[in-house]
């Protein structure tokens, strides 16, 4: 399938505006927010990814989107992903384009997750905290849309909720499944690249 996808369109596609979801004022649950980052290098699109490393508290080892929790002090979800991108890549703002937001999802870990769709420049020089992240990949869109190379299987969490779990073929030696991965179905959805997975 070929892509034909511009920035412009991804901000269409999203309903992109300047008000995006806010943070729960209550404060009440666990919040956290991630950068989804699209990179178009010689006109073809890549998804950026990190593997998580082995000293973070959670989801140890797991691919993931930079992000993070929401902070008090974090005015918006777009406060807390570039944050988090920053502090764990090296990211700078000024190479981030925001594209636009995602409803939130929530994690069987308790987390409302707010994705946040951006563009990034690349190259860009990484700062890999080694604290947080052990490896920083991309994966081309083109091959995360093929149905082939991923699926959604049944899985009942230890709460006693029946769902869906997706999980991607490996890729240059990385599984890329859980709530990231079904992060990206949704954002393919909404992109028009695959059909309709409910």
């Amino acid at each position: 399938m070929e892509i034909s996808l511009t920035a412009e369109k991804i901000k269409s596609l999203l309903n992109y505006r300047a008000e995006l979801p806010k943070i729960n004022p209550t404060g009440k649950g666990k919040q956290a927010a991630v950068l989804v980052p699209l990179i178009l290098d010689q006109n073809k699109w890549s998804v950026l990814f990190t593997r998580r490393s082995e000293s973070v508290n959670d989801h140890k080892g797991q691919v993931s989107f930079p992000g993070g929790a929401i902070e008090p002090s974090d005015e918006s979800p777009i406060t807390t992903a570039l944050r988090e991108a920053y502090e764990e890549i090296g990211l700078k703002p000024e190479y981030v384009h925001v594209l636009g937001a995602m409803h939130p999802h929530e994690s069987v870990t308790g987390y409302t997750i707010f994705p946040v769709v951006a563009q990034i420049e690349w190259p860009f020089v990484l700062q890999i905290n080694p604290l947080e992240v052990s490896r920083v990949f991309t994966i081309p869109l083109d091959w995360l849309i093929r149905k082939e190379n991923y699926h959604i299987r049944d899985w009942l969490s230890p709460f006693g909720i029946r769902q869906g779990v997706v999980f991607y073929r490996p890729y240059d030696g990385e599984q890329l499944w859980g709530i990231s991965a079904r992060i990206l179905l949704d954002l393919l959805e909404k992109l028009g690249l695959i059909p309709n997975q409910t």
